[in-house]
Parts: C-alpha cells; sequence; structure tokens
C-alpha cells in the first residue's frame, strides 16, 4: 500500500514536539501540506526547519497561537481557513493527586484537551462536509479506558474527546468525511520522556531501566512491554488520514500495545 496525500491540506495541532511531530512529518512525507502550530514562532520555525532536513520537498507552513484558548483557535482559523485533514492533538498532561487538583487545573485541561478540538472541528468540519472528503482526528489515550488514577483529570479529557469523535463521525454520516479518535498508549515523546528522566535522577537508576520499570509497574498489562515510539502512534495516523481508510469512521483506533484488556 502506498498512500499519496499530494493535493491535500493538513492542520495538526501541538505539532512542535512528540507525537504531534511525528504525524506532521509522516503526512509531510506522504505529500500532504502540512501546517505546524506551537505556542511559539520559535518552535514552529524549529519543527518545519527539522523537517525539512528529512523530506527537503515538504511543504510546510506555521502558526503560532495558543490553541487552549478561544482566541488562539480563531488565529488559527483566521490563518488557514480551510485544510482537508485535521488531527486534534495539541493537549497536555501530568499525575496530580485527586484531592489536590483543585478547579484550575481541571478547567485548564479541559480547554486545551477537549475545547481546542471542538473549537476547531466545529469550524472545519463545515468546509470538509460541503467538499464532501475530509479527515478529522482526536488524539485519545488509553487513559479514556484505563483512567489512570493519578491523572484522573487527563483521563476525563481522553474520554470526552472520544465521546465527541464518534458523535461528529454519525453527525456526518452519508458523506466521505471520516472521523476517528487515535488511542496511544504510554509514548517515548519528549514530555514523557522528560517525566522518566526526572523519575530516574531521583531513584538513582539509567533512564533505561526507568521505562522499563514504569511499564511494568504503572501499565502491567502491556502486551509490548514498553513505550511506543511516536513514529508508531503516527503510522496509525497518517493511514486513518489516506484514501485507503475511508470505510474506517467513527472508530478507536488504538495503538496502546495491548494495555487495554479487551478485544472490543
Amino acid at each position: 500500500m502506498r498512500i499519496d496525500l499530494s493535493g491535500k491540506r493538513a492542520i495538526v495541532t501541538g505539532s512542535t514536539a512528540g507525537i504531534g511531530f511525528a504525524i506532521a512529518q509522516g503526512l509531510a512525507d506522504a505529500g500532504a501540506e502540512v501546517t505546524i502550530t506551537g505556542r511559539t514562532q520559535a518552535r514552529v520555525d524549529e519543527a518545519i526547519e527539522t523537517i525539512k532536513q528529512k523530506t527537503p520537498d515538504a511543504r510546510l507552513g506555521g502558526v503560532a497561537a495558543d490553541l487552549g484558548t478561544a482566541e488562539g483557535c480563531q488565529a488559527l482559523i483566521d490563518a488557514r481557513p480551510e485544510t482537508d485533514i485535521l488531527i486534534n492533538n495539541v493537549g497536555i498532561f501530568g499525575p496530580r493527586d485527586f484531592f489536590e487538583t483543585d478547579d484550575a487545573t481541571w478547567e485548564q485541561f479541559f480547554q486545551v484537551n477537549v475545547m481546542s478540538a471542538v473549537r476547531l472541528s466545529r469550524h472545519y468540519a463545515q468546509g470538509m462536509k460541503q467538499r464532501d472528503w475530509g479527515r478529522i482526528q482526536f488524539l485519545s489515550s488509553e487513559s479514556a479506558l484505563n483512567i489512570p488514577t493519578e491523572m484522573i483529570h487527563y483521563g476525563m479529557t481522553k474520554s470526552a474527546v472520544q465521546s465527541i469523535s464518534r458523535g461528529l463521525a454519525k453527525t456526518l454520516a452519508g458523506t466521505r468525511v471520516t472521523v476517528n479518535a487515535i488511542l496511544p498508549g504510554p509514548t517515548r515523546s519528549e514530555g514523557v520522556l522528560n517525566m522518566i528522566k526526572e523519575a530516574a535522577e531521583k531513584e538513582g537508576v539509567s533512564q533505561e531501566e526507568m521505562e522499563k520499570r514504569f511499564v511494568l509497574e504503572n501499565r502491567p498489562t502491556s502486551i509490548i512491554q514498553r513505550l511506543a515510539t511516536t513514529e508508531e502512534v503516527a503510522n496509525m495516523s497518517v493511514y486513518a488520514a489516506s484514501e485507503q481508510a475511508s470505510a474506517t469512521t467513527g472508530a478507536a483506533l488504538r495503538v496502546e500495545g495491548g494495555i487495554v484488556d479487551t478485544m472490543a
């Protein structure tokens, strides 16, 4: 199978690092014109330059905006009024005791992880419907199904975007616009590796050993028994964005290494 996205425009939110960056790289490699987004112009420019080093003929643009706000989402919409592929990837995470998680933190996670995707999908899905072609993806997580006790506020947001994904897919029934949720597990993204590095330094062990311990202690049902790579997650996203995935919609596409112990 050869995925060719030539002539397609894509927006990947939160794509200056981690899973979002890997998805942007994958879409660019497949020929899509990709808009990179991040909170600062410096990070956006750096990501664009890094992709161009690997894929010199990549068609790339960038928008710097805080998508955790309505104003930031509108700035992106103003800069890119239309797109064929929308990857709602931007998100924040971090462990915190439930009893010490205040209202402001709950609200922050909801605005960044959920409302950014709602605002952008609400706009871009209308154009996709009119043109009768489009791909919308919501980056959920195995934490949407396997709610982590140390990050209930995060798991809530990932359950929410999975619900929105399914509902939006049904709203667009009968069109050639597909909507899916991508469910990674623990992944070797910048944020996760920084968290593991801090834990390794605290425990006085190597980062490699801490990665193994993290999976075995925190996700003991993992079948692959390791962190996934960002490229492995991106591969699923790029496929779901392709013409070949035209009958895949309303789905929760799991790239979580078998952590969720169900066959459904």
